[in-house]
């Protein structure tokens, strides 16, 4: 029998990793495969699987969902404690969320990125995929009609901040994680003054 809590040694680097573990899918090509695998692996590798926000069972699931058979980390026993803000933009992207795709995987990754929007980089380095398109593509395909929104070409983390903000009635902020990026001062000018 296979011994499903322990990954495989030597997948330091989370390209690596997120290939292996989309071989495991059951349509390894499939977008949504290298995607879940990407995002798994960028935080699997670096012992930070918390990071995602899934609580154990649920980051379990989503494993034995999109890989069977892939030797399975060590999970941690909770996920990095959420905020208020991940709390509301999970709610404010499943609203748009895309009814002919799994309500689990759909949810797991609204929790993904709202947790990865705690990060001081740019959305797609926080998640770990390989640019700025891959984060449009899935947001296209999980959450239709929300990306049309960003009718400024507005980054992702600042477009998903100021969305719900203006959604919600309250005045644009920053994202959490953007403080802390580099491009902070390109991306909110006005804040440096």
């Amino acid at each position: 029998m296979l011994d499903r809590t322990n990954a495989l040694p030597g997948h330091a680097d989370p390209a690596a990793r997120g290939t292996q573990l989309a071989a495991f899918a059951t349509h390894p090509d499939a977008f949504d495969a290298r995607l879940f695998a990407r995002l798994l692996a960028a935080r699997e590798v670096r012992h930070e699987l918390p990071l995602l926000g899934l609580p154990q069972d649920i980051l379990r699931d989503l494993y034995l969902r999109w890989f069977p058979g892939a030797p399975l980390p060590p999970l941690p026993a909770q996920p990095e404690a959420g905020t208020t803000f991940t709390a509301n933009l999970r709610a404010h992207m499943l609203a748009w969320r895309n009814p002919a795709l799994p309500a689990a995987d759909t949810a797991c990754l609204a929790t993904i990125i709202a947790h990865a929007c705690l990060r001081p980089d740019h959305l797609w380095r926080d998640l770990g995929l390989a640019g700025r398109d891959d984060v449009t593509r899935a947001l296209h395909r999980y959450f239709p009609g929300l990306p049309e929104r960003n009718t400024g070409d507005m980054r992702w983390k600042k477009f998903l901040a100021h969305d719900l903000a203006v959604t919600r009635g309250e005045t644009p902020q920053p994202a959490p994680g953007c403080p802390g990026c580099e491009e902070y001062g390109r991306c909110f000018p006005k804040r440096l003054r």
